[in-house]
C-alpha cells in the first residue's frame, strides 16, 4: 500500500550562521496533512529558525523542506504565498488601515485566482469565523493585542493557504485570550505549524509535537507518545504531572512549588 505524502517534509536540516555558530543540526521529521504540530523547547534551542526554515524565510545550510513533495527551495515567492501563510511575532501593521482592508491585503496572491464576489465573500466568511465582523470598519489602531492577534491569522487565512505558519501566536495573551485563539487555530481544519512555549497548553490543541533542544531534535511523536512527564523532565528540568478529572487529563507543571495548569484555558 502506497503511504500518503506528508504535508511537509524535513530532511537532514542543518542551519549555521556566517560565523559558523550552529542553530540547529541534522533534523528530520514529517507533519501528516491536518496535523497541528506545536514546536516547544527551552529558550534558544532554535525553534524560531526551525519555523523560518521550514517556511523559506531562512535557507538551510544543508537539508531540504518539501511542501506536498515540492521542494520548498525551488517555489518562488508567488507559489509559496500560494502555499503558505505565515504570522511572525513581529508582524507589522498600518494602525490607519481599517480592519477589513488589512485582512483582504492577504488576498493579493491569489487575486487572479477568484472572481471579485468570490473574494468578497471569502473575507466575509474571514470576518465571521474570527468573530471580527463586528469591528470591521475599526481601524487596526483601535484594537486590542488580541484582536490585532486576530487580525492577523484572518490575513493569513485570506490567502487561503494549506499551511499555517505561527510563532508564538499566544504571546502577550491573557489565559482567555490565549484558549480563544487556540481554539480558533484548532477549528481551521488545515496543517498548523506553531512555536509555543506553553507546554500545558499542548495537549488541549495539537496532533504533534517537535520537542528542540541545544539545536537538535529531541523528540517528534504524536503529543500523546511524546508529552510524558520524563520527557518534560529532560527537555525543561520541571515536574510535569497529569491529572485526571471528568474523564480527561489535565496537565500541570510544578515549578518552585508553584502549580501551573491548564483547566479552564479554552472557552
Amino acid at each position: 500500500m502506497t503511504l500518503p505524502v506528508p504535508m511537509i517534509r524535513v530532511c537532514d536540516l542543518t542551519y549555521q550562521t556566517s560565523q559558523a555558530q550552529t542553530l540547529l543540526r541534522d533534523i528530520s521529521f514529517d507533519v501528516p496533512k491536518g496535523a497541528v504540530l506545536a514546536i516547544a523547547g527551552p529558550n534558544g534551542a532554535g525553534k524560531t529558525t526551525l519555523l523560518n526554515l521550514m517556511t523559506g524565510l531562512q535557507k538551510p545550510t544543508t537539508g531540504d523542506i518539501f511542501i506536498e513533495d515540492k521542494k520548498l527551495v525551488d517555489l518562488n515567492d508567488m507559489q509559496r504565498a500560494q502555499f503558505i501563510a505565515v504570522v511572525s511575532q513581529q508582524s507589522a501593521v498600518d494602525d490607519r488601515l481599517s480592519l477589513e482592508d488589512y485582512i483582504a491585503m492577504g488576498q493579493l496572491p491569489i487575486w487572479s485566482d477568484y472572481s471579485a464576489q468570490e473574494h468578497c465573500d471569502n473575507l466575509k466568511q474571514i470576518l465571521d469565523i474570527t468573530g471580527l465582523s463586528p469591528l470591521s470598519d475599526c481601524s487596526m489602531g483601535q484594537l486590542s493585542g488580541g484582536e490585532k492577534q486576530r487580525a492577523h491569522i484572518a490575513r493569513a487565512l485570506a490567502q487561503k493557504p494549506n499551511i499555517l505558519f505561527l510563532d508564538e501566536p499566544t504571546n502577550h495573551l491573557d489565559p482567555d485570550a490565549k484558549g480563544r485563539m487556540l481554539s480558533l487555530i484548532t477549528s481551521l481544519g488545515i496543517t498548523v505549524v506553531m512555536v509555543i512555549h506553553d507546554v500545558v497548553m499542548i495537549p488541549e490543541f495539537a496532533t504533534h509535537i517537535a520537542l528542540v533542544k541545544d539545536a537538535s531534535l529531541f523528540a517528534f511523536g504524536t503529543v500523546e507518545e511524546v508529552q510524558t512527564p520524563q520527557m518534560i523532565h529532560n527537555i525543561f528540568g520541571v515536574s510535569y504531572h497529569l491529572f485526571e478529572k471528568d474523564n480527561r487529563y489535565i496537565p500541570a507543571l510544578d515549578i518552585q512549588k508553584m502549580s501551573v495548569h491548564s483547566e479552564g484555558l479554552l472557552k
